[in-house]
């Protein structure tokens, strides 16, 4: 919704300043909203997957699993800390699974704290992206 609301009103801010006759300023408006709204989309993330197909996978390949939302700016850095590397995770939007969002309440006492990050097992909540990429096995 957030990644919508970015879009919609950077649009609403670039026609006022357009027509005020500022259109440098309309299209900087427009591109900086856009910008945000792409930061804060699911679309900048790896394609998610259910908490259970992420488990078993996990459970074949040792590749650890992150808990994440959209909108989560945590949950973004991780993300681009990663770069290249954050396709070789599983991810899991707890929005979107709730299997995986009562995972991640059972490894915060409750709380929905993202990124949460499991490997073999045991969660890691938002831990620093340079730990988490030396959990991956080196690329075959």
């Amino acid at each position: 919704m957030l990644p919508i609301l970015l879009a919609a009103g950077g649009s609403a801010v670039a026609v006022a300043q357009f027509a005020s006759g500022a259109s440098g300023a309309a299209v900087l408006s427009l591109v900086l909203f856009v910008l945000l709204a792409g930061l804060y989309s699911p679309l900048v993330f790896p394609r998610s997957i259910g908490a259970e197909e992420a488990r078993r996978r996990s459970a074949a390949d040792g590749r650890p699993i992150v808990y994440w939302r959209p909108g989560c700016k945590y949950c973004l850095r991780l993300r681009l800390r990663l770069g290249r590397s954050a396709g070789r995770l599983h991810w899991v939007d707890i929005w979107r699974d709730p299997d995986g969002a009562a995972t991640v309440r059972a490894a915060n006492d409750g709380d929905e704290t993202v990124p949460t990050v499991v490997v073999a097992g045991r969660p890691h909540v938002n831990p620093d992206p340079r730990w988490v990429r030396a959990q991956l096995a080196p690329p075959t």
